[in-house]
């Protein structure tokens, strides 16, 4: 791959951005008590979210500002598949907006704050096999 370092340096940002998702969700969901488990699934959606994003922006397609995952995940260029399941994507793609105000509260579980945090890392692995400096780690 020969990208140019400016447009790298975006997909970085964007994985940074992604892993942070990440990273604070699982850390969350590791609390006993008053577990906030909206914020759980939401930044596990986001995290997916963003790393569609990177590798979209690496694939050098625009895409519009949306939160919806299968939309993001049918702008992917056809010769790059994704083990990605788009029933998964459905089931999270609410956790960007609906959980986030008191009028749209989903009601939500340690069950689907967990599950919710496995969907993000698995589509987090299978982007980062695509990525340039990601691997699979």
């Amino acid at each position: 791959m020969n990208e140019p370092p400016e447009l790298l340096e975006v997909v970085q940002r964007w994985v940074q951005k992604a892993d942070n998702d990440l990273i604070t969700a699982e850390h969350t969901l590791g609390l006993e008590e008053n577990c906030p488990y909206d914020t759980i699934c939401f930044h596990a959606q986001q995290c997916v979210e963003k790393y569609l994003k990177a590798l979209l922006v690496l694939k050098w397609v625009d895409f519009p500002k949306t939160h919806d995952l299968v939309e993001l995940l049918a702008m992917v260029p056809s010769d790059i598949q994704l083990a990605v399941e788009v029933r998964e994507l459905e089931e999270i793609t609410p956790y960007a907006v609906e959980i986030r105000y008191p009028d749209d509260w989903l009601r939500l579980s340690r069950d689907k704050a967990a599950r919710a945090v496995e969907i993000a890392r698995r589509v987090r692995l299978t982007i980062r096999a695509h990525l340039p400096s990601c691997g699979g780690g």
